[in-house]
């Protein structure tokens, strides 16, 4: 167990990664082509960083996201996240994602809304692509308008995004807009 470092760990989508120092999670890495091509974004990302065990804490979230991976709920509402190292307004997207539950997804329009600028939804989808902890704060539950997927940053793009959701039973007739019952 050491201060800092990555860990490389199996999951059901493949080889995921999480970069962490001191008690914080600098970031989580979805999978890549190979793992060459992760060590490579992983060296880019946090230069300086060697494999490492991991500490309890970080190992205990390692197992959460393994679990979540394989169907099981999650809440990462603990995780210990460096919020710190991303801006202001980055970090309250962070949060308002965070606060969305499993299985539902929202609208980039109604993220911003929720942070009391509707006219943000760009910028939200912005500051989502440059998320360091997917899977954690969970970017691929925020869709764009209309039903449509919106973007996804992360390797393997919209496809990524889509398994996501479908581990969570976002993807249910019943729970997409396109399907939602008319307002009463």
């Amino acid at each position: 167990m050491t201060e800092r470092g990555f860990a490389l760990f199996e999951t059901p989508i493949g080889r995921c990664a999480l970069a962490w120092e001191g008690g914080t999670v600098l970031g989580l890495q979805l999978p890549e082509a190979s793992d060459s091509a992760a060590l490579a974004r992983l060296e880019r990302r946090f230069p300086g960083l060697a494999p490492a065990e991991p500490p309890e804490a970080i190992g205990a979230l390692i197992a959460k996201i393994v679990a979540h991976l394989s169907g099981a709920r999650s809440d990462y509402s603990d995780a210990p996240l460096d919020l710190d190292r991303v801006g202001a307004f980055e970090a309250a997207v962070y949060r308002a994602a965070l606060a969305i539950p499993w299985g539902e997804t929202r609208t980039y329009g109604a993220l911003a809304a929720r942070l009391g600028d509707p006219g943000a939804a760009q910028a939200v989808g912005q500051a989502l692509g440059r998320n360091p902890w997917p899977i954690v704060v969970p970017c691929h539950r925020i869709t764009a308008a209309d039903g449509r997927t919106g973007g996804f940053s992360a390797a393997g793009g919209v496809a990524t995004k889509l398994r996501l959701l479908e581990i969570e039973g976002a993807l249910a007739p019943e729970s997409l807009p396109l399907f939602a019952p008319p307002p009463a």
